[in-house]
């Protein structure tokens, strides 16, 4: 194969920012998560909170989108989103996913893989109802996912919906909307180095333990 864009192919970044290995990761996978975490928020990192979330659907395609962590628990993480859009019925057909963290700034990467469950009604309402109301009334005018005739169809239904609850805060929690809670069975935690010799350091979950190895870049 002829490589045709020598300029795409030319693209090169040496990662110097950083070591990491077995000496200076937690044993623990979510704490060890939360210190990058936090040295990403300290970096001022662009949304460092935005992840890749993977899914396959019941015919084995997989699919790609951004959404937001929205919180950090010892059970995994926390992200919302509607139950009724194209990753919600992946997740429904198969609960298996994975997320992907990326911060160039701090040439790291984190990739995590784990089953996906709901989280309670009560923590659902209790972010939605955190959400400024123009996001609110958003959740509830969008059928995500599904094919819509234009832009205008959208605004008529935000408006119809701001004119209902004009001059009332309380824009309920639609029940095709909240938090799923990814339990993680494994992390990976990378950090580049030079001539792409990078650290990528494993956490495995075998008998309900965290197995760390380090594997090949």
């Amino acid at each position: 194969m002829s490589i045709q864009h020598k300029d795409i192919a030319a693209i090169r970044q040496d990662y110097v920012l950083g070591i990491l290995s077995e000496l200076d990761v937690d044993r623990d996978p979510v704490r060890q998560f939360k210190k990058w975490f936090d040295e990403a928020l300290h970096s001022e990192v662009i949304e460092p909170n935005a992840m890749v979330l993977s899914t396959v659907s019941a015919d084995h395609m997989p699919s790609s989108r951004v959404v937001l962590l929205k919180d950090i628990i010892a059970e995994g993480l926390v992200f919302f989103t509607n139950y009724e859009s194209r990753k919600g019925e992946d997740i429904k057909a198969n609960p298996h996913a994975a997320l992907l963290f990326f911060w160039p700034e701090l040439q790291r990467q984190i990739r995590i893989e784990g089953v996906i469950d709901f989280v309670s009604a009560a923590d659902s309402d209790e972010y939605f109802q955190s959400r400024p109301k123009s996001s609110r009334i958003g959740a509830l005018a969008s059928p995500q996912s599904q094919e819509i005739p234009d832009r205008n169809f959208l605004e008529n239904r935000v408006e119809a919906i701001e004119n209902q609850y004009n001059g009332n805060d309380s824009v309920p929690r639609p029940s095709h909307w909240g938090g799923y809670l990814l339990k993680p069975i494994y992390f990976e935690f990378w950090q580049g180095r030079a001539s792409r010799l990078h650290d990528r350091m494993v956490y495995k979950k075998v008998s309900g333990s965290w197995k760390i190895t380090r594997i090949a870049p």
